[in-house]
């Protein structure tokens, strides 16, 4: 496609006019066609008048758009009292020149439908009107009450063409309000020769349960969203949640926040979880689940950092009342600032609102740190499909705003625990189980990370304790029969107590008897040592007289020699022999 080509087709797209309700131009792509009515039809109490209403009001408020509210069935002060309900001032948009509204009264034997000037009284009251402010946006509700007294449809037909033609003339973008028939989206089921917009709105009740939703029927020439979406009229306004419009675009944060027990924070790779995650806690009742996301609150808090807490089964102050015995100051950072609670019985209204509310509040008060405790009570107001729907909702769009979560589920107990009840566990990026240990006649806690996406975490089973004085988690003791928590543990470690003393005791004997086997062993071997020593001295002594009785020897033979005159002659120095005398006969 060449690049004047796409300026051709974009120079035919629709142009089109913000309303400005939330999430509703979203779906549509940008909001509503410009220059050209749309239909917003539904049953009785759906929210028709409140729509409509509120385009005026934005348009006038935050995009300099005048707008003419048309009634046929509501008095203006009727009108009035309505809008306050959605917080909207209309007598002092009026007085500024940005609202008007004309109570239109039809009557049918009023009405003649003989001519093609039927609605010409109409067109001047509208005419008078949109010049009087210089409108931009118009709202005729509803046209059912305008056509009432019509039976001929061909002229029915003929006067809708022409009401919307003499709107589309003057450049006007205007919703029109209509009653659904049955099996139609309109009661004269004209749907397909009104607009080329369709929004349809439904209020359904199951099982005592109030659901609203919103469902953009057609959209000629522009793409939109096309599945139900949740809406809710509240004291804000009108606001519809996308459903398919949440992209899986958010970023993934490197930084690591504590849990605010240090033994956690171990089993998490030395550094606890990941901001911007999704941490999710389920584990059966009593096993301290609020207990560790109040912690986790408080860590969050102690840091500085903003954190919503949604309650669906307790009270504010008795949530902070049972933490502060466990040493949780929750009241501190609520009275703070830092801290909102947001308390709500789950069935006292649907899914719908429930997620509105949650987005509405973390957009009012731009939290870092989100705890829902327990989301487990939501099936009440809805299928698990739904609600895991909401969730994924819900987890998307607070990861898109930066957001760390903390869930808590109520799992029943059986078989698997590694399971949650609407099967959300595959959105968490950490996944903590708490569960009961029943040793010795005691019931104790035991937890273990499951999984924790991205990061080295623990693969053991600790027991988890709660005191006066916070949260810690311990090495589980494994005995001769498992795992042993509570007295279990301390008798078998008091036992391996006793038999580390016995071998202590053990040694220090041994070490004792081989202190005194050394001790008479180095007294024999002095003992040894000094008989040695006589010996040694006696021997040399007797060595001594030995050597002076050789000496002694030595030197009497030299006196002896010299004492016979010892002169050197040939027979060695020996006297000579003389002869011998004859013996006399």
């Amino acid at each position: 496609m060449t690049t004047a080509q796409g300026e051709v087709i974009h120079s035919l797209m629709i142009e089109k006019v913000p309303s400005g309700i939330k999430g509703l131009d979203e779906i549509m792509g940008g909001g509503l066609p410009k220059g050209r009515t749309a239909l917003v039809t539904g049953g009785p109490g759906t929210g028709k008048t409140m729509l409509a209403l509120e385009f005026l009001v934005r348009g006038a408020s935050e995009f300099g758009e005048p707008g003419v509210f048309i009634s046929f069935e509501e008095t203006e002060d009727e009108l009035i009292a309505n809008g306050a309900s959605l917080g909207f001032d209309l007598p002092g948009l009026r007085d500024r020149g940005l609202f008007t509204m004309d109570f239109v009264r039809v009557e049918r034997a009023e009405i003649e439908e003989t001519g093609e000037y039927d609605l010409e009284g109409l067109f001047i009251r509208l005419d008078y009107a949109v010049s009087s402010i210089g409108a931009k946006r118009v709202v005729l509700d509803t046209i059912e009450s305008l056509f009432s007294g019509m039976a001929n449809t061909s002229i029915l037909r003929g006067e809708l063409r022409r009401l919307f033609r003499w709107l589309k003339d003057r450049g006007l973008t205007a919703i029109v309000t209509g009653e659904r028939g049955n099996n139609t989206l309109m009661r004269e089921g004209l749907e397909e020769y009104v607009s080329d917009c369709v929004i349809f709105l439904d209020h359904r009740v199951n099982e005592q349960i109030s659901t609203r939703r919103l469902r953009v029927v057609k959209y000629r020439g522009s793409k939109h969203g096309t599945n139900e979406y949740p809406f809710l009229m509240s004291d804000q306004g009108f606001m519809v949640l996308p459903v398919t419009s949440v992209e899986l675009n958010y970023e993934a944060s490197t930084e690591r926040i504590s849990s605010g027990i240090p033994h956690l924070d171990q089993m998490l790779g030395e550094k606890g979880y990941y901001r911007r995650s999704f941490i999710l806690v389920t584990g059966t009742a009593g096993t301290g689940k609020t207990s560790l996301a109040s912690t986790f609150t408080e860590a969050a808090c102690r840091r500085g950092e903003r954190t919503v807490y949604f309650a669906f089964e307790e009270s504010p102050d008795q949530i902070m009342r049972n933490m502060a015995s466990i040493g949780v100051n929750l009241k501190l950072y609520r009275d703070a600032g830092l801290l909102l609670f947001s308390a709500e019985r789950p069935t006292f209204y649907g899914l719908e609102h429930h997620l509105l509310k949650m987005i509405n509040t973390v957009e009012a008060f731009n939290p870092s740190v989100v705890v829902v405790d327990p989301f487990s009570n939501l099936p009440e107001v809805g299928s698990p499909r739904e609600v895991r729907s909401m969730m994924q909702r819900l987890v998307d769009i607070f990861k898109k705003r930066g957001i760390t979560m903390l869930f808590t589920s109520l799992t029943t107990g059986g078989e698997n625990p590694e399971t949650t009840d609407v099967g959300i566990s595959s959105l968490s990026d950490t996944w903590i189980l708490l569960k009961s240990i029943e040793t010795g006649g005691e019931r104790n806690m035991a937890l273990y990370v499951l999984k924790s996406r991205g990061m080295e975490h623990s693969n053991q089973v600790r027991e988890f304790r709660i005191t006066d004085k916070g949260l810690d988690i311990f090495n589980v003791y494994v005995g001769p029969e498992g795992v042993l928590t509570g007295s279990a543990r301390i008798i078998q470690e008091a036992r391996e107590k006793e038999r580390e003393e016995a071998l202590r005791q053990e040694i220090s004997r041994l070490e004792k008897n081989l202190e005194e086997r050394r001790g008479i062993m180095e007294s024999r071997i002095g003992q040894i040592r000094s008989e040695f020593e006589y010996e040694k001295n006696e021997l040399a002594n007797r060595i001594d007289e030995k050597n002076i009785s050789l000496k002694s020897i030595a030197r009497m033979r030299k006196e002896m020699s010299e004492s016979r005159g010892g002169g050197s002659s040939g027979d060695g120095g020996r006297p000579k022999r003389q002869g011998r005398a004859k013996r006399p006969s």
